[in-house]
């Protein structure tokens, strides 16, 4: 097709593969973008080029992507390259606004009603917490967490509570299969759906009504999908549907940020896609505009080592480069000093310079918050405690909720008495037997306790002053503007009076939060938002919503920093078992996983690239410290790459990680030891007393002929590392670190080691 209803100047600022990738606008396309090759650029000038280069409806299109953030700023640069020249508008959003969109249409086909609630994380605990006390068992023993997660796990991979149960393989999963399918009923009685839901139950709609597949086959004519390596099986199926009458379908991902595999994500669909659409194209785009080539280098050699990859070679035109920074500190307090200080000289001598902390699990981040508020260093947490996530938010937005959807128990028992009002938990429970024993709402309930004059006068005075309140908010759904139906409930429930009248520091925080969501849902309005496009909104907030692009120096899982970029990074913890993480180490598709984690984390550094680990860490509260080992991935990197920083800390003998030897030697032990002021002569005495196991003080002994840190021969797993022991005599347990195998836990009587030479 002809290019000539759009500007030259367009193009002009794509590199020939992204120009191909534009252009091609027929058929299935598959488009490889490295990590900083411009992707998002591509999508939107190939959105812009279908409508004014193809004469293509902006309603026929559809693009989707995986978070609100991305969703939005692609908003914004189509609605730039258009310049307002079209009345319609393409629909770009993420996976679940799409599936909302288009169950709040079509869900009455599966017996749900139009106003079903989305139940957030916090919703699907509290369901399945009531769940576990309906069966009889201890919440404690049986966490709502533990059994939500085997929840999602089964739907991600569409298994059904009955086949989960015929798969169980152990009392705890027979458990969770029960729970699993009396959490589904309730989800249903309620009028709810859970995020894993939004998914499946448009799965469902598009596969099992051909009436309405056909018609949003009509409807969505050229689909585009970002990140496609990150799709789950219900998200590939979503697509699958919508691409049955056309296979315009362009995808655009990279196998090596392949990073959720965790959450059901599943890399087959991007690896496969040449499969699944015999006749695609693939256009790989390479050209970097993020880092420097020494970044790249770095970073491609380490993904080189994974074996499911389709292979890309990034380069740029940003030949220049600092080496990458490695620091070895002996302990996690060192490493965040080293990592703030540095940050002070570079503000010193650049001002304010945007960096990133990258790490592998959020509980890493408390030494690293200390030693910012140590040297008054200013810094955002991303990931961390939403706005809507907090109480008083959810309270208001759960009155907003209850109100238009009736049937969400959830939701009303957050309210029923918030703030208080003498409806107390027996009388609850008493509601939640007679709804169970009458097969009703828990709201149809408290009308049926209000007929049969069973309350007490305070009791029934109580409930039928909550059920007024009720029918005042439902009044004003439709009538009153957002920002005003908020401002009632506040003032009619009496929920800000009793802030008010606590008068504390707290109290006040909150309501400063409370006149923050009276700000948002005047922004909704001015947007034309609905009611409940604005609880749909809030409810599908995800944690990369909430980072701060003006923020100095800004703390995150390495998830969390997904398509996010910073001119300095350090990626912190670098250590086997951390990063890999401990879990990772059981699959080499989960180790492979943890490799392409690593990529993403490196090549989120535009400038400069710092890498940490520590020699000890306390893990798990103890009150003594574990030995480490450096991660295999600092092996995967050229030493020509990399500038020892560790000569930094005083007394510390750094030995190059990247020649093959470990850290974890009985010299360095001392060394630690000196560092944290015990200067001892012998370290076969003094390791057990200061760097016991995992384990009470005084119940482990070092009996073992084998030093911590002592390299040492298996016939199986070859050379490894001694990072632990466990236990004495016969069953004294080794854990050892093998190069190729990973973290194994032996006993030594029986496992043949043999001292190996360093």
């Amino acid at each position: 097709m002809s290019a000539s209803k759009i500007s030259l100047s367009v193009f002009n600022d794509l590199n020939p593969d992204q120009r191909k990738a534009v252009e091609l606008v027929e058929g299935p396309l598959l488009i490889l973008a490295g990590a900083g090759s411009g992707k998002t650029r591509v999508i939107t000038y190939r959105i812009s080029h279908l409508i004014e280069g193809c004469g293509v409806r902006p309603e026929n299109i559809l693009a989707v992507t995986f978070t609100n953030k991305a969703a939005d700023q692609m908003k914004e640069r189509v609605f730039k390259l258009l310049q307002g020249r079209h009345s319609g508008r393409p629909l770009i959003c993420t996976f679940h606004s799409l599936c909302v969109r288009i169950l709040r249409r079509e869900i009455e086909n599966l017996k749900y009603s139009r106003d079903f609630t989305i139940y957030d994380e916090s919703d699907q605990e509290s369901l399945m917490k009531a769940c576990i006390k309906e069966v009889g068992l201890d919440s404690k023993a049986v966490t709502p967490r533990s059994v939500m997660a085997q929840v999602s796990y089964a739907k991600n991979q569409s298994i059904s509570p009955e086949a989960y149960y015929a798969m169980a393989s152990d009392p705890r999963r027979e458990q969770a299969a029960i729970l699993y399918e009396l959490y589904e009923k309730k989800l249903k009685r309620a009028n709810a759906l859970d995020f894993d839901d939004l998914l499946l139950r448009t799965v469902e709609l598009l596969g099992g009504f051909p009436e309405v597949r056909d018609r949003y086959n009509e409807k969505f004519q050229y689909i585009l999908v970002d990140e496609y390596q990150d799709t789950n099986q219900s998200q590939y199926r979503i697509i699958r549907h919508l691409t049955r009458a056309r296979q315009n379908l362009c995808v655009v991902g990279d196998e090596d940020q392949s990073i959720y595999r965790w959450r059901g994500a599943d890399i087959q669909n991007i690896l496969n896609f040449e499969l699944d659409y015999p006749n695609a194209t693939l256009i790989k785009l390479e050209q970097n505009y993020r880092s420097t080539q020494v970044i790249l280098d770095a970073a491609g050699a380490v993904v080189s080592n994974n074996v499911a990859r389709k292979g890309k070679s990034l380069w740029t035109e940003r030949k220049e480069g600092e080496r990458l920074g490695f620091f070895e500190a002996p302990d996690a307090e060192s490493e965040a000093l080293f990592v703030a200080n540095r940050m002070q000289v570079m503000r010193t001598n650049r001002g304010e310079a945007k960096c990133a902390i990258l790490y592998r699990t959020n509980a890493q981040s408390r030494s690293f918050e200390e030693a910012f508020r140590r040297l008054a260093i200013p810094y955002h947490m991303v990931g961390g405690f939403s706005f809507y996530d907090r109480a008083e938010i959810k309270d208001i937005l759960s009155y907003l909720r209850f109100c238009m959807n009736p049937e969400d128990s959830v939701s009303l028992e957050r309210i029923i008495n918030t703030p208080a009002r003498g409806i107390g938990r027996s009388t609850w429970e008493g509601i939640g037997q007679l709804a169970r024993d009458q097969a009703v709402s828990f709201w149809k309930a408290i009308g049926l306790l209000m007929e049969r004059q069973t309350l007490s006068e305070r009791g029934r005075n109580a409930l039928k002053s909550f059920q007024s309140l009720v029918g005042e908010i439902q009044e004003k759904l439709e009538v009153r503007p957002l920002p005003d139906l908020i401002r009632f409930i506040l003032e009619a429930s009496g929920y800000r009076q009793m802030l008010q009248d606590e008068n504390t520091d707290e109290a006040r925080s909150r309501i400063e939060n409370l006149n923050e969501l009276m700000n948002a849902a005047a922004d909704a309005a001015e947007r034309e938002e609905t009611l409940r496009e604005f609880l749909d909104r809030a409810a599908l907030v995800s944690d990369q919503d909430s980072f701060d692009e003006r923020a100095g120096v800004s703390l995150m899982t390495i998830h969390s920093a997904k398509g996010l970029e910073f001119p300095v990074v350090f990626v912190v913890g670098l250590e086997e078992g951390l990063f890999p993480h401990s879990r990772s180490l059981v699959t080499e598709e989960d180790l492979e996983e943890e490799r392409r984690l690593f990529y993403v984390a490196m090549t989120r550094a535009q400038d400069q690239l710092f890498l940490s680990r520590v020699r000890m860490r306390r893990f798990y509260g103890a009150e003594s410290y574990d030995v480490t080992e450096p991660s295999r991935f600092l092996n995967e990197i050229p030493s020509t790459l990399v500038e020892d920083l560790s000569a930094m800390l005083p007394g510390s003998r750094f030995r190059r990680v990247y020649e093959g030897p470990t850290y974890n030697t009985v010299d360095h032990i001392k060394e630690a030891l000196r560092g944290r002021g015990k200067d001892l002569a012998g370290v076969r005495s003094a390791v057990p007393s200061s760097f016991s196991p995992r384990s009470k003080p005084g119940v482990t002994k070092w009996k073992s002929k084998f030093q911590l840190g002592s390299q040492v021969r298996h016939p199986k797993y070859g050379i490894g590392t001694v990072l632990r022991s466990e236990g004495e005599g016969d069953t004294l347990k080794l854990s050892v670190n093998f190069r190729r195998y990973g973290l194994k836990k032996l006993i030594e009587k029986f496992a043949g080691l043999e001292e190996a030479e360093p």
